[in-house]
């Protein structure tokens, strides 16, 4: 999505005969958003992605929510010692969401041995620790500490888990995009954007597989798993060019925004979808005027839900948060510091946290599982 990328062997024009050696014709497969008015990709095959053995459906994904009549209040999860099973996809444990946005954790403990499609959604996988390859049709993308993993709705993948690894999850039913107010009408980055071309990274090389057999690729859309078997591997693809593959941006290439007083959370802003932002707090210096507070003065999200999730350090405005925590401060009641953090970070020259924020713009709810994890303590924590 950030910008024209070609990649392998394609035609010097789209939509015309492109040959192998033998003389018959690599298949082209477009690939695009909103109809054929959005960014799309032209994939060239091996073989035809049409050419399916089966199809059979697996099991419907529904997510299961806590009680509608619950009480209006904020929500500390404590989720440090959070562990799951199994691959990728399914170690996934859906945590909170909503109509457009599902938010969650996973720690696999084992590579995928299929491949997997989210057909209705883009996915964003948050890499809190860990390192391992993320393969797809576009190419292979190594993961690290730290990196944000864009997969755009239609991209299949297969995760190879190298170390132990950690992932924040985000399902999204509108695109992951770099902030509109970032980018030029060209899709240049701007200068005072906080990241730049430089920091993402994208598919370099081309692993084309032409092994046949049976391959199977387990589908999303909506709330249902589906399963296809292909007679070929779906990493069959010669040569691609667009607008339309997986990225990568490490948080700690963030250029924090800073200013003379306290500066409000959009200058964390990293990327933005239709329902939500995502947000990255990382070290930086705190305000510089000689009578300033560095701390987030008390705020009402009056139309959106806050979510934290803490990844390293020591965050400034809360106590008895620890590493690996969720905080979820709904729409409908203030929040802010807790007492004794405004006073104890006067004189303060800069911070060492490290945390995602997503912020909906529709109201969260807590799912069945998340339930286990709440700490019923934290509404009363700020009362002195």
């Amino acid at each position: 999505m950030p910008y024209y990328h070609q990649l392998g062997a394609i035609p010097p024009k789209r939509h015309t005969q492109f040959k192998k050696s033998d003389g018959s014709l690599y298949h082209e497969e477009v690939m695009g958003l909103r109809g054929f008015s959005g960014i799309q990709t032209i994939l060239y095959r091996e073989f035809r992605p049409t050419s399916v053995i089966r199809s059979e459906h697996l099991k419907s994904e529904v997510v299961t929510y806590g009680r509608d009549e619950v009480s209006l209040e904020h929500h500390h999860l404590v989720t440090k010692n959070f562990c799951s099973t199994g691959d990728s996809i399914s170690a996934r444990n859906w945590l909170m969401g909503n109509q457009q946005v599902l938010i969650g954790l996973a720690t696999p403990t084992e590579s995928m041995q299929s491949f997997f499609r989210n057909a209705t959604c883009d996915e964003l996988l948050f890499v809190h620790h860990g390192s391992g390859i993320v393969k797809t049709q576009f190419g292979d993308l190594p993961y690290r500490s730290g990196d944000y993993v864009i997969l755009p709705v239609g991209t299949t993948f297969q995760i190879d888990i190298q170390t132990p690894t950690k992932f924040l999850v985000v399902e999204s039913t509108g695109r992951i995009e770099i902030p509109r107010r970032y980018r030029n009408e060209y899709g240049q980055l701007l200068e005072h954007s906080p990241y730049c071309e430089r920091d993402i990274r994208i598919p370099r090389t081309l692993n084309t597989r032409s092994d046949r057999g049976e391959f199977e690729v387990q589908i999303k859309t909506g709330n249902q798993l589906s399963r296809i078997i292909l007679d070929h591997h779906p990493f069959d693809v010669v040569g691609w060019d667009g607008y339309l593959y997986p990225w990568i941006f490490n948080i700690a290439d963030f250029e924090p925004i800073t200013g003379r007083v306290h500066q409000p959370p959009p200058v964390h802003q990293t990327f933005s979808s239709d329902g939500f932002v995502v947000c990255s707090f990382v070290p930086r210096l705190y305000d510089y005027h000689p009578l300033s507070i560095p701390v987030p003065y008390n705020h009402s999200n009056v139309n959106s839900d806050e979510v934290l999730y803490y990844v390293d350090g020591n965050f400034m405005s809360r106590r008895g948060i620890d590493i690996g925590s969720f905080t979820h401060h709904p729409a409908g009641i203030p929040h802010g510091p807790h007492p004794g953090t405004v006073e104890a970070s006067l004189g303060q020259r800069e911070t060492k946290e490290l945390a995602v924020m997503i912020d909906t713009f529709a109201p969260l709810r807590l799912t069945t599982l998340a339930s286990q994890y709440v700490d019923e303590s934290y509404m009363k924590s700020w009362v002195s």
